[in-house]
């Protein structure tokens, strides 16, 4: 695995920052993680493609270079569903591994069941909304970017996908303690805690990872 050196995460040599590990970062820095894009956070990226400059190249299923119990916080956007089903645990489990002991998983994810129900209304080609790669259809959620793919980013194929429900029980099976999260629009988000919290605290918290988050 290549690996960079990790700067000693101090803010101005006085206040520790936390460290969050930014996995299947793809191009994407710490200003586009909501909850972690302040100066509390210091972040480490993590991603299989070594063009795009990660900090550490590795996969979710593989994050050997990343000491066990070395961060408070994995940061999971659209990338889960990259990894086949029965590779799901894996990955849950170094997401596990990674965390310190009051660590969380902030992830999102495509919402299939929105996906669905928009299939089944509009069609599977139909556009559903913008994105900054361009008009997204429900074929491009459920099997990933088809003109990305076109261009030999196989890396943008989706390979298995998620319910709330679904999501859910993924991490619990896992042994993570505490989640909270939801549907909105056709994503899926969850906030899952190492260890067991209030929920006042939870609710705290996922507040500013989850905008307008519904609490389930």
């Amino acid at each position: 695995m290549h690996e960079k050196t990790i700067p000693n995460p101090t803010l101005n040599n006085k206040k520790l920052m936390k460290i969050f590990l930014h996995v299947g970062c793809g191009g994407n820095y710490k200003s586009s993680c909501l909850g972690f894009n302040n100066d509390n956070w210091k972040e480490i990226r993590l991603d299989i493609n070594k063009n795009v400059n990660p900090d550490i190249v590795g996969t979710l299923t593989d994050m050997k270079s990343v000491e066990t119990g070395s961060v408070d916080a994995v940061y999971s956007k659209h990338n889960i569903e990259h990894i086949f089903p029965h590779e799901v645990p894996i990955a849950l489990r170094e997401f596990y591994r990674v965390l310190k002991e009051d660590g969380m998983v902030s992830i999102s994810c495509p919402d299939l069941q929105s996906v669905c129900e928009a299939v089944l209304e509009g069609g599977l080609l139909e556009p559903i909304y913008n994105s900054p790669i361009g008009p997204i259809s429900p074929i491009d959620v459920l099997y990933g970017h088809r003109r990305s793919i076109a261009r030999g980013n196989e890396y943008m194929a989706h390979k298995g996908g998620f319910t709330y429900s679904t999501l859910y029980k993924a991490f619990k099976e896992v042994g993570f303690q505490s989640m909270a999260g939801g549907r909105r629009g056709y994503n899926l988000y969850l906030v899952a805690f190492k260890q067991r919290k209030p929920d006042e605290e939870i609710k705290k918290i996922v507040s500013q990872l989850i905008p307008n988050a519904k609490f389930t």
